[in-house]
């Protein structure tokens, strides 16, 4: 995605700003059988070390070939340039200190440390959320833009009031959560945040938003947790995406937008998840090379927000910019979770499933799909994998919509209440 390399994401710093709120713990009262603490983002004594390595990492003066732009991976140029902003503009006091807006939390479910922020809406009759994030988003990171809209009370265009209870949980091997134990996966993760919004958090019944590996996540608590999670909204499902072949076989017809999209999941298909592959079978070799090399992370990490964003990251709506990728990349540094977080591959083979089966539940499935999305899936199989209500998609976007198109994601995400006292 050549044009990216030129386009307003790498000239603009926008910043979001995250609503102060109060220092109080979760309303409802935690499980006695959890240890729930609240948690403070303090990782300043490493960032000396963090800027000394990017400081002093030697990129090549000229690429080693040049005239491949972005075709064989990060830009070089671009990747000098980020580091230069990272050097001289980027402040992770600033960072840390818009982090701790948020309201951290760590549990200890099942001997595991479970971080997560848990930001609560004003309306007695809001909807508990459970969002879950994927690789390469650090953490709540990733849904920090969105958050405050998300408890705010508002209509949807149906006229329905709806506000929400946002919890975001940080995955296993993420930010400041535990690494996942030897043969855990995502349905034991999915386990666990039943648990944390049930047991310790006190929600009866809740939703779910997932992207990504968190996806997989959030539809496993639709589909064999469906007693408690009772509306489930998704911007990726966690089954490969059909092939233009295969849609075709189906007699499946398309507009131009969903053709975009299709052909863009089709070629990612074919060369835009080596990374996948790698991270699927060999995470030590990736991880222990990069896991002292904050620049290192950069290249790999930022490749994936370039690619897998809009041409028109940072440029309104979207807060998508370099920024964004800085933080990011320095949680992971700062954290020392680089290595696992991408075992979350390795240890879920079948994260992403082959055959599209529909779960025993009739609790609502909505849909969104950003138009530069890796992956892309047509109504009719959609409706194969659930109790589908809510079916859209958006000209701007893609991997990251809470950043990349936070305005659509929270109105999207809002129709859940259009359907929660029918679930």
């Amino acid at each position: 995605m050549t044009a990216l390399t030129r386009s307003p994401f790498w000239a603009l710093a926008t910043a979001f700003t995250v609503l102060q709120r109060t220092a109080a713990g979760p309303t409802n009262s935690p499980s006695a059988s959890c240890s729930v603490k609240p948690l403070l983002v303090d990782l300043s004594a490493e960032v000396p070390r963090m800027m000394d390595l990017i400081n002093n990492t030697r990129l090549p003066d000229l690429p080693v070939y040049p005239g491949v732009g972005s075709s064989m991976g990060i830009d070089l140029d671009v990747l000098k340039s980020l580091k230069d902003e990272w050097l001289n503009e980027f402040d992770w006091e600033e960072e840390q200190e818009e982090m701790n807006k948020l309201n951290h939390y760590t549990a200890v479910i099942e001997g595991l440390t479970v971080h997560f922020t848990h930001e609560e809406s004003d309306d007695p009759a809001a909807i508990p959320l459970l969002i879950n994030h994927g690789w390469p988003g650090s953490s709540f990171l990733e849904f920090g833009p969105v958050l405050d809209a998300l408890t705010a009370s508002a209509e949807t265009e149906y006229g329905t009031n709806v506000s929400f209870h946002v919890v975001a949980p940080s995955l296993p091997g993420f930010a400041f959560s535990d690494p996942a134990p030897e043969n855990w996966t995502l349905a034991d993760t999915a386990r666990i945040y039943n648990a944390l919004m049930t047991n310790v958090l006190g929600y009866p019944t809740f939703a779910v938003h997932g992207t990504a590996h968190g996806a997989a996540v959030a539809y496993t608590l639709y589909e064999d947790h469906n007693t408690t999670t009772r509306a489930a909204h998704f911007s990726f499902i966690p089954f490969f995406p059909p092939t233009a072949e295969a849609v075709a076989a189906m007699g499946i017809t398309l507009d131009p937008l969903e053709q975009f999209m299709l052909k863009r999941s089709d070629d990612w298909g074919r060369t835009g998840n080596a990374y996948y592959l790698l991270q699927l079978n060999t995470p030590n070799t990736i991880g222990l090379a990069l896991y002292d090399s904050p620049v290192g992370q950069l290249a790999w990490i930022g490749e994936k927000y370039i690619d897998w964003s809009d041409p028109s990251a940072g440029v309104p709506p979207s807060l998508l910019t370099r920024r964004e990728v800085l933080r990011c990349v320095s949680l992971y540094y700062l954290t020392h979770t680089f290595v696992s977080s991408i075992y979350t591959y390795a240890q879920n083979p079948m994260a992403f499933r082959h055959a599209y089966t529909k779960p025993p539940t009739t609790a609502p499935l909505l849909l969104s799909q950003f138009k530069y999305n890796v992956g892309f899936w047509p109504r009719q199989v959609v409706e194969t994998v659930g109790n589908l209500v809510e079916y859209r998609n958006h000209e701007l976007g893609g991997n990251f919509p809470a950043l990349d198109n936070p305005d659509a994601l929270i109105e999207d995400i809002r129709r859940i209440g259009d359907y929660w006292e029918q679930s």
